[in-house]
């Protein structure tokens, strides 16, 4: 079965798509782009809940089932990224050291650009070695934000 749904997060809406009992994707959508059909599921009224929970600093880690759809090398990142602790954070090495990939921090960096599941799949919590933000898919403010988020928790 297939649901998706809406979530109006403080920075900015998401999209929630789910397939056969787990979540595919949760991404950052532009106000005027929202005209996906939507069919909301228990599994979608789950990841609003748990999303609700995380943004008013009650949930730290969310508890979904993922399918990561993705190229091994990526999905190998995706899942090294939720060994991220709440409130801190790895660089884009570090994520490459974990992942057996040496050197291979832009190819980190590329597998976050890709991440389906934002927020909940933390690409958020990688920064770069100098302790810079680096990049972010949704705007670098918002990257900020989370981070700030969860350092004041």
């Amino acid at each position: 079965m297939t649901t998706s749904d809406f979530y109006h997060s403080p920075i900015g809406n998401l999209y929630i798509h789910t397939e056969n009992d787990k979540v595919t994707r949760v991404e950052f959508v532009d106000d005027e782009l929202i005209n996906y059909h939507i069919i909301p599921g228990k599994l979608t009224g789950e990841v609003i809940n748990q999303l609700d929970q995380y943004f008013a600093g009650n949930r730290k880690l969310f508890d979904l089932p993922l399918d990561l759809k993705g190229t091994d090398f990526r999905v190998k990142v995706w899942v090294e990224l939720c060994n991220i602790p709440y409130g801190e954070q790895a660089t884009y090495l570090d994520v490459a050291n974990a992942v057996n990939c040496e050197n291979g921090w832009r190819a980190v960096g590329n597998a976050n650009h890709h991440n389906p599941i934002v927020i909940i799949v933390p690409c958020h919590r990688v920064v770069k070695s100098d302790g810079s933000m680096g990049g972010y898919g949704g705007g670098i403010w918002r990257k900020e934000y989370l981070l700030s988020l969860e350092k004041s928790k």
